[in-house]
């Protein structure tokens, strides 16, 4: 069962938009402030400090940690870092 969007007729957004100006604690954002809830499409900016590598690893190693769940590429990336201290 599909739901139907009913959207409010010109006159009942005008009332709609009237009561809201009334409160000044919760005036209604302008389109300006609006874009900035739009998501943005595709990856998210990185942080310019990473390099995309092709990195070859056991399966076993790959699969343990992937298995932790989201994030392993980052946990993979501290098990290195922390090689290198050690080391």
């Amino acid at each position: 069962m599909s739901k139907k969007l009913i959207r409010p007729t010109e006159a009942e957004n005008a009332q709609i938009t009237a009561a809201a100006l009334t409160d000044p604690d919760n005036l209604p954002l302008a389109n300006e402030e609006l874009r900035q809830f739009r998501k943005a499409r595709g990856r998210p900016q990185g942080s310019g400090k990473k390099e995309q590598v092709t990195l070859r690893l056991d399966t076993d190693i790959l699969e343990q940690f992937k298995a932790t769940g989201n994030g392993w590429q980052t946990r993979i990336n501290d098990a290195l870092r922390d090689w290198i201290k050690q080391h």
